[in-house]
């Protein structure tokens, strides 16, 4: 059984999504939030899951509050940690220490639109697919190996709003199958940057995906 701990800043719709799809081998050991106001903290206690507020407020600096926060993770035993909206740039010593075990997703297609404001920077870059990635966390950000991607159309009348709504469905989906993966064994880092998931059938193919040149990784 996986022990997985999912930190959230805000409602966490994708925890909400990994909970409910109740992945076997899967245990949520505790839903951990910056802010003691966080509606995923509701959810999840609703749920009778374990939760805590390690409020980045009550911390002098970035460093001190992630030690701080990984300390409260490794007191739940976790093998995975999920990134749910967790609205916190996480230091490299952080990143280090949950290496291959750090999850996060992006609502773009990354490389393409790395950082904040992805919908609206794909609207006025006028691209055709968007879409959102599931990747392994790295010091440098938005730049891990990639687990899963899903795409979306641009539509002509598309706004942020509906294309960010369009994008947020998919990531519902392919969360929950990216933490399925790793507490399968089937994810495999090759090189430190790229991902193959290891699988049979159509259902479940290998995937590989470069980190691409030239996009900021």
């Amino acid at each position: 059984m996986k022990s997985i701990v999912i930190l959230v800043s805000g409602r966490g719709s994708n925890m909400e999504a990994i909970v409910r799809a109740a992945i076997p081998g899967a245990r949520i050991a505790a839903v951990i939030s910056n802010r003691p106001d966080a509606q995923g903290l509701q959810f999840a206690a609703g749920r009778g899951i374990p939760t805590a507020v390690v409020d980045h407020r009550h911390y002098p600096d970035r460093a001190a509050f992630d030690a701080a926060l990984a300390e409260v993770i490794e007191g739940h035993g976790a093998d995975l940690v999920v990134l749910a909206g967790f609205m916190r740039v996480l230091t490299d010593d952080f990143v280090r220490r949950f290496e291959g075990r750090l999850l996060n997703i992006h609502p773009s297609l990354l490389p393409s639109f790395p950082g904040l404001h992805t919908h609206r920077r794909a609207l006025e870059a006028g691209v055709r697919v968007h879409g959102a990635t599931v990747h392994f966390v790295t010091p440098a950000l938005d730049c891990g190996p990639v687990v899963i991607q899903a795409v979306v159309p641009v539509l002509p009348d598309d706004d942020e709003e509906r294309l960010a709504a369009r994008v947020l469905a998919e990531e519902h989906r392919i969360y929950p199958q990216a933490v399925r993966w790793f507490v399968e064994g089937r994810l495999q880092l090759e090189g430190g940057h790229r991902m193959r998931v290891r699988g049979e059938g159509p259902a479940a193919p290998a995937l590989i995906v470069p980190c691409l040149d030239g996009g900021g990784c």
